[in-house]
């Protein structure tokens, strides 16, 4: 029974390939195309005052002392949370002056105080005073597509349509679907869609934005045929190719669309992203690796292909070509200007590759490039940092190093105080562990991950009560924690007791994490120690081979002595050795059975 960390999950290859989402505002006043955030007074009065000056069209305003005096208090008023006698003065005065940037000023203060229907009287008013503003039209149709009217933002779109020069009008159109996107009504904002694009059958772009609206709409039909006559239009539209596999609906279709598209126009670098994440989501790797080895062809120096195919290298076990990946990943980063990249992630799975290869220092001098850009991966690598110096047989230099970790925050100091417990286990100092881990748990009562190491470290220290209470807590805490109903199980069957309980425990962990190989170890244990002996060695030959850990080689090695297949049973406790030569339950196994190797 053990824990396994592995670096290398579908999750984590599918981020690597990932696209930003684009984030869209539930909040109808947080959905506005501008800041809300409240002016200072050098926002305010003063803003509007210098700029007098410096805008076109405006009404000629003498800035008189009354005026001067019921802007300055309006800001005021604004300042103190008054956001009411603001609002109303100002809109008075840029009725009063008509002035647009009054009328602007008002719709911020009502999106400051998320107040809707104040804003879009405002942003009215603000279009009336300034009718060329495409400012205050985008201000406009961000509000006015949330009402149940949509009468008013059609004779909007379709101004801007009439009005746009031919090479932008597909730009407007798209503009236009962004904003429909957020009308509460999806159907009358397809109707809306439809009857503004009549006049621009002919362009490609329109169909798409029929697609999208009709794929909002739940009109999978309707998606299907625009986007096809998109594609016809212009069958080297990236867009109109990425619009169809969307509206399909059906990964192996979209996948043969890519794959047809991309053997018209290989160039075609949107359409193969998208191909390798579909590959990636079907656990193709090979082809998606393939496609991604593609693309870098085109572009070496893509940190997002470099750091998807490490991740597919790792996941083929192929260490070597990940290895070369991440370098190059890091590199790049490096020499990049633009900085908004962290390679952290990237270092600690260089780290880990050193690690495995057995080369601690490698791994040392990788984690320690780590920075503390990313808080939670500083600590992770700090953490590891001191686990590997532990390992080179440094134990209390590596206790030194976590006691001089500055954590602040309660979980993280629970996380030192976890790694310090897992360092004295393994060396074999179960003493200080367990008082150490005793200390940690009263501080940090409500942390499950220190509650399950206390309760190991307990049942190392013969405590097999305080490790069933501490995991009892786990489970309360956490019911989805298959650990925990792994661990507890595991250690009824250990102790031959309770063997039904400790059955149902680890069978409900097994449906939590079904494939595990150590809960599947830890079933084949307790089917052993409950006399039935073939169903135990078909359950530890599954276990050993997916995962083969020495631990489960020596249970099945037990399992084949007692069906008198000796032979066979030695050969696993010799790969166990080979494996890990100070194995604690080789050994007692070994006594135990009076064996020899």
């Amino acid at each position: 029974m053990k824990n396994a960390f592995a670096i290398v999950t579908l999750s984590a290859l599918l981020s690597a390939c990932a696209v930003a989402p684009q984030k869209q505002a539930d909040d109808p006043v947080a959905a506005s195309p501008a800041s809300a955030s409240p002016a200072t007074s050098e926002s305010g009065t003063a803003a509007i005052a210098a700029s007098l000056q410096h805008e076109e069209k405006l009404p000629d305003v003498e800035l008189t002392p009354d005026l001067l005096y019921k802007l300055t208090k309006a800001e005021l008023d604004f300042k103190r949370g008054q956001w009411q006698s603001a609002y109303v003065a100002t809109m008075v005065l840029a009725q009063q002056t008509r002035d647009p940037r009054l009328a602007r000023r008002s719709a911020e203060m009502a999106l400051a105080a998320k107040q809707g229907n104040e804003a879009l009287a405002a942003i009215r008013l603000w279009r009336e005073l300034a009718p060329d503003s495409d400012e205050a039209v985008q201000y406009f149709l961000g509000f006015s597509v949330l009402g149940d009217d949509l009468t008013e933002s059609e004779q909007v779109f379709a101004q801007r349509l009439a009005g746009a020069p031919a090479p932008a009008r597909g730009l407007v159109m798209f503009q236009m679907q962004q904003y429909l996107l957020r009308a509460r009504d999806k159907a009358a904002a397809f109707a809306l869609m439809e009857r503004v694009l009549a006049p621009y059958a002919g362009m490609m772009e329109s169909h798409l934005v029929l697609a999208q609206g009709a794929y909002a709409a739940e009109n999978r039909e309707r998606a299907m045929s625009e986007a096809k006559r998109a594609l016809e239009l212009k069958p080297d539209s990236e867009l109109a190719a990425l619009t169809m596999a969307q509206v399909m609906g059906d990964p192996d279709a979209a996948g043969q669309l890519f794959a047809s598209f991309l053997g018209k126009n290989p160039k075609a670098r949107e359409v193969r992203a998208a191909y390798a994440r579909l590959l990636v989501e079907q656990k193709r790797f090979d082809k998606a690796r393939a496609q991604f080895q593609l693309m870098l062809k085109d572009q070496p120096d893509n940190p997002g292909t470099l750091y998807a195919l490490a991740i597919m290298s790792l996941q083929a076990n192929d260490t070597p070509a990940a290895e070369t990946y991440l370098r190059r990943f890091v590199d790049v980063l490096e020499d990049s200007e633009e900085g908004d990249r962290d390679p952290a992630k990237a270092l600690m799975l260089l780290a880990q590759i050193f690690e495995e290869r057995g080369d601690l220092d490698g791994a040392i001098d990788w984690l320690d490039k780590v920075s503390g850009e990313d808080p939670r991966l500083y600590l992770t690598a700090r953490l590891k940092r001191a686990y590997l110096t532990s390992k080179k047989g440094d134990v209390d230099g590596a206790l030194k190093m976590l006691r001089e970790i500055p954590a602040v925050d309660p979980a993280e100091q629970a996380e030192v105080a976890q790694t310090q417990g897992q360092l004295l286990r393994d060396a074999g100092r179960g003493e200080e562990a367990y008082q150490l881990l005793v200390d940690a748990v009263r501080r940090f009562p409500d942390s499950p991950d220190l509650l399950y190491d206390f309760a190991l470290a307990a049942e190392k220290q013969g405590k097999p009560d305080e490790m069933e209470a501490a995991l009892r807590k786990v489970m309360a805490a956490v019911p989805d924690n298959h650990h925990a109903y792994n661990a507890l199980g595991y250690s009824l069957a250990e102790r031959g007791v309770r063997l039904d309980e400790a059955y149902a425990l680890i069978d409900k962990a097994l449906k939590m994490a079904p494939g595990d190989p150590y809960i599947m170890d830890s079933m084949g244990w307790v089917q052993f120690r409950m006399g039935r002996l073939q169903e135990a060695a078909a359950t530890l030959r599954a276990a050993y081979t997916l995962r083969g850990d020495a631990e489960i080689a020596v249970h099945l090695g037990e399992v084949l002595w007692q069906q008198g297949d000796r032979a066979a049973a030695q050969k696993l406790w010799r790969e166990a050795r080979s494996k890990d030569p100070k194995n604690d339950a080789l050994r007692d196994t070994l006594a135990r059975l009076n064996a020899s190797i």
